[in-house]
């Protein structure tokens, strides 16, 4: 008789775990470096940028660019160490295909179940409803340059448009299979980068021009609030929160790729959003709206001839449903995991049903929120306040030191502390002042307000 032999707990570790539905169905590993460069462009680089001119607005010019260039920076590095981390595992024999998994591998369960995921949920599935209103705004815009009878019809409607779209790209059955969507998606984020960034140019430029005015608004109290803002919607912008589920797209050996798709990523962000943003804050000062393209209207007149709008807003509008889609793959996970056998094939009918009937749900949900609330912009800075920062900001450098355990005294564990401690601080900030301006436009709010 052979003699048992226990496995270590280092062996145990080590041991490829069976995948679940979620995993093997949504987060299938078949892409290339270029695909993850797709998928993390359309995730970063959104509509949100051309609200960029306002955060610079309420920080001036020196300020907000260096934070946009500190932003620019602190992500690329944190989404390379979060890179790192997921290759050490997978060197290992044990792969990690969400952010949950990380937290729970490597700070423990609690971590990954009370903290990093319904962090992650929360930010994913209200970035679905920020990207649904605004696609229903793009919606409404579109109709009044193009209407001769504007007020036939409220936001809500067009909300409703766009959500009978978004279910039906729901049911695009894996992450992987979006990366032809998501190329066309860089494409439009670039081509609507250009026309407002030109737009800006020309309205700066033109008899019209609004008279440039680079001061602060308001109190000193409220300053310090709006820099706050802003911050956290400079964070929101250049936010991620699922860095560990595009990783998971590519197919292995995983090394290296990871890099290459954030240097194809960070191009496309450095050259939107500075050209965006300094345009919009030069040509429109302190006056810049919540995002730039309500500055090309004064009292409902177009600055711009009204096919370079019409285009502009055709071009946002096509890319917020692929940015949507692409925020809805971790919900789709979390449904697939609980409600589809992964012993049987995908698009067998006892998998497609349950995935049809969920899928569909979460999307009537999140577009009757977009259509009841549409002042979720507020609650979204707060989202983003709570959940980019940690997400983005804060826990790749406490996984990078715990995983890798660099020397106390080396430069890299204390630049990783310092980053950790300093975007702490300012997510608390970033929160409160974002409860503030929820509870100053409160008097302003009404269910299916069209606005």
């Amino acid at each position: 008789m052979e003699p048992v032999v226990l496995a270590t707990e280092e062996e145990e570790a080590n041991t490829p775990k069976k995948l679940d539905a979620g995993a093997l169905f949504v987060l299938k590993s078949k892409g290339s470096w270029l695909h993850c460069g797709y998928h993390l462009t359309t995730s970063i680089v959104a509509p949100a940028l051309l609200s960029l001119p306002y955060a610079l607005s309420l920080l001036g010019w020196f300020p907000g660019v260096i934070c946009l260039t500190v932003s620019a920076m602190v992500t690329f590095y944190s989404y390379n160490l979060l890179s790192l981390v997921l290759e050490h595992h997978a060197h290992l024999g044990q792969r990690q295909l969400r952010f949950r998994d990380m937290a729970r591998d490597i700070l423990g369960p609690r971590w990954g179940r009370y903290f990093v995921g319904p962090i992650q949920f929360g930010l994913c599935y209200g970035a679905v409803i920020a990207c649904i209103l605004l696609g229903g705004q793009s919606l409404k815009y579109i109709f009044l340059l193009s209407s001769s009878r504007p007020e036939t019809m409220k936001l809500y409607q067009f909300v409703i448009i766009f959500g009978v779209l978004m279910l039906v790209l729901a049911q695009i059955p894996s992450f992987h299979s979006l990366r032809h969507i998501n190329l066309v998606s860089l494409v439009l984020c670039v081509a609507y980068s250009a026309c407002a960034t030109a737009g800006s140019i020309y309205i700066g430029n033109s008899m019209n021009a609004p008279k440039k005015d680079y001061s602060l608004n308001g109190s000193k109290q409220n300053s310090v609030f709006g820099s706050f803002n802003a911050i956290s919607i400079i964070a929101t912008t250049y936010g991620n929160g699922i860095i560990p589920e595009i990783q998971a797209t590519i197919a292995p050996p995983v090394k290296g790729k990871m890099f290459k798709g954030l240097c194809v990523c960070y191009t496309v962000v450095l050259s939107t959003f500075f050209s965006v943003s300094i345009s919009g804050y030069w040509a429109f000062g302190n006056q810049a709206k919540g995002t730039v393209l309500l500055n090309f209207l004064v009292d409902e007149k177009p600055l711009l001839p009204t096919w370079v709008l019409l285009m502009t807003n055709v071009f946002t509008f096509l890319q917020v449903s692929a940015v949507s889609v692409v925020y809805l793959q971790p919900t789709n996970e979390v449904l697939e995991r609980k409600f589809v056998n992964a012993k049987i094939d995908q698009f067998s009918v006892r998998n497609v049903v349950p995935r049809l009937v969920y899928r569909s749900l979460s999307v009537v949900i999140a577009t009757t929120v977009a259509a009841m609330f549409p002042f979720f912009g507020d609650i979204n800075a707060l989202i983003g306040a709570f959940g980019c920062i940690p997400l983005d900001f804060i826990l790749p450098m406490v996984l990078y030191n715990v995983v890798f355990k660099p020397s106390k005294y080396s430069l890299l564990f204390w630049g990783n502390t310092i980053i950790a401690s300093i975007f702490s601080a300012l997510g608390v900030l970033g929160a409160i002042s974002s409860i503030r301006q929820i509870i100053l436009d409160a008097n302003t709010y009404s269910l299916f307000a069209n606005v």
